[in-house]
């Protein structure tokens, strides 16, 4: 068996645990506190997190997406393979040490997507971006914790209350995404993201893709929307592009089935890594 090589460790700010990065022969491993919370090998949840949020936007012309947690790069890259060549993708990074990683020894793991020219790094905590920003992003996805309990770091708390959410959808364009990755499911948070005034979808996948692993849950929160007919027409017909309007949480809207751009001929989103959504 080959041993574990450390290669480098970072301390996470305002806390006494740190991050440390191994590798064995090919395979790298990011670990807090000696548990493993990233693998080279087990990466299909993390690429289904953008797979499945920047699917709901495949025909904006100029998507800017927001990901929360660089990790191993994984996620980025999918986001880059799925925003065209006028997207742009903004990394919330906390540690410089990470982003040093991915700069260099972890960069090969995801094709190199630092080095991509739509790629903004931002060395801030994902938090201040998105109270800061308005009307900003087409999707936001969050990979900073292992779930809505089970925090990396502590600070990271303040997404999940209401006002965190709330922020999260004033950062949102008109039905833009909200896509949260989590180790496992978690029912109360679901009721907390309906009642900001998102509406939701679990899926469950694999965290290495087709080749099986552990299963892993996504959050797909749309902000919600409704529709409205243009001032003197008396009904929308299939030529006319309907108006969306976003709901505050404050509103009581009621919860749609179909959601976000899509037409109501428009089934739910479907995913062959992932399966279908749960109901």
């Amino acid at each position: 068996m080959i041993p574990w090589e450390l290669l480098d460790s970072a301390p996470l700010p305002g806390s006494d645990r740190e991050l440390r990065l191994y590798r064995r022969d090919r395979e790298f491993s990011i670990r807090m506190n000696g548990q493993e919370i990233m693998n080279s090998r087990a990466h299909g949840s993390e690429e289904a997190l953008a797979e499945l949020a920047c699917a709901r936007f495949r025909d904006r012309v100029r998507p800017r997406v927001l990901v929360g947690g660089l990790g191993l790069g994984f996620t980025v890259a999918a986001a880059l393979r799925r925003i065209g060549p006028q997207g742009r993708v903004e990394v919330a990074e906390l540690l410089p040490a990470v982003v040093r990683w991915n700069e260099g020894l972890l960069g090969h793991l995801a094709g190199e997507p630092l080095k991509d020219p739509r790629v903004r790094v931002r060395l801030d905590d994902v938090v201040k971006i998105i109270h800061s920003e308005r009307r900003a992003f087409d999707a936001i996805l969050l990979d900073v914790d292992n779930g809505p309990r089970d925090l990396i770091s502590q600070g990271n708390d303040r997404l999940y209350t209401p006002s965190g959410l709330a922020a999260l959808q004033n950062a949102l364009r008109p039905a833009g995404v909200l896509a949260v990755w989590s180790a496992g499911p978690d029912q109360a948070f679901i009721r907390h993201l309906e009642k900001a005034g998102f509406t939701v979808e679990e899926v469950r996948c694999r965290s290495r893709g087709d080749l099986g692993g552990r299963r892993h849950t996504i959050w797909l929160a749309v902000v919600r929307v409704r529709r409205s007919v243009a001032q003197g027409s008396g009904k929308s017909g299939p030529s006319q592009p309907e108006r969306l309007t976003q709901v505050s949480p404050e509103s009581g809207g009621r919860r749609r089935r179909k959601i976000g751009i899509h037409r109501s001929s428009d089934r739910p989103l479907r995913s062959q890594e992932c399966g279908t959504p749960l109901p």
